[in-house]
C-alpha cells in the first residue's frame, strides 16, 4: 500500500473518532472535533498531492479518496441535523448532489471519458469545509449568542446554494452523457 492510500484510509479512520469525540462530549469536544476534522480535510489534499506528484495514483485511490470524502462531510451534517443545526432537507440535497454527480461519473467512465471537477465544485468544496468547522465551534463560542443563529442559518444557506449551483452546473455541462444512457 503506498503512501497515498495510507493517507486515505487514515482519513477514513478518523471520521469515527470525530464522531466519538462529538458524542462523549469530553471538555473542549468541539474544539477536538474541529482538529480532528481539519486534520481529516488536510489529509484529503496531501493524498492528492502524493498521488500526483509522486505517481501514486491506484484504483483503490480513486475510489476511496472521495468516498472518504463525502463520509467526512456526511458525518459532520448528521451531526448537525441530528442537534439541530442543519434541517434534514439541507442534508439530504448534499447527498442527492453526490449521488447525482458519481452517478453521471460512472456513466462517463463506463464510455472511456473522465469527467474533471470544475470550479465551481472546488468552490462548494472549500465552502462547505469553512462552513463545517465554524459550525462545529459555534456553540461553544456563548459571546455570540445572539447571532450565532443567524451564523449556523447562513453557513447552512451557503452549503445548500453551492451544493445546487454546483450540481446543477456539473450535470448541464456534462448532459451529453445521459444520452448515451439506454
Amino acid at each position: 500500500m503506498n503512501t497515498a492510500n495510507k493517507l486515505t484510509l487514515l482519513r477514513v479512520i478518523m471520521i469515527p473518532a470525530f464522531l466519538v469525540v462529538l458524542y462523549l462530549n469530553p471538555p473542549f469536544a468541539s474544539i477536538l472535533a474541529l482538529l480532528i476534522f481539519v486534520l481529516a480535510s488536510l489529509t484529503d489534499m496531501l493524498d492528492g498531492y502524493v498521488a500526483r506528484n509522486y505517481n501514486q495514483t491506484t484504483d483503490f485511490g480513486k475510489f476511496m479518496d472521495p468516498l472518504a470524502d463525502k463520509c467526512l462531510v456526511v458525518a459532520a451534517m448528521l451531526w448537525f441535523v441530528e442537534v439541530g443545526q442543519m434541517p434534514a432537507w439541507a442534508l439530504l440535497i448534499v447527498v442527492v448532489r453526490e449521488f447525482a454527480v458519481s452517478g453521471l461519473r460512472m456513466q462517463a467512465a463506463n464510455l472511456g471519458k473522465v469527467i474533471a471537477a470544475g470550479w465551481s465544485g472546488k468552490v462548494k468544496t472549500a465552502s462547505t469545509m469553512v462552513c463545517i468547522c465554524i459550525m462545529l465551534v459555534l456553540p461553544d463560542l456563548t459571546f455570540l449568542a445572539m447571532i450565532g443563529g443567524l451564523i449556523n442559518t447562513l453557513c447552512v444557506a451557503v452549503i445548500v446554494i453551492t451544493t445546487l449551483y454546483s450540481g446543477i452546473e456539473y450535470l448541464w455541462v456534462n448532459r451529453k452523457v445521459f444520452s448515451t444512457m439506454k
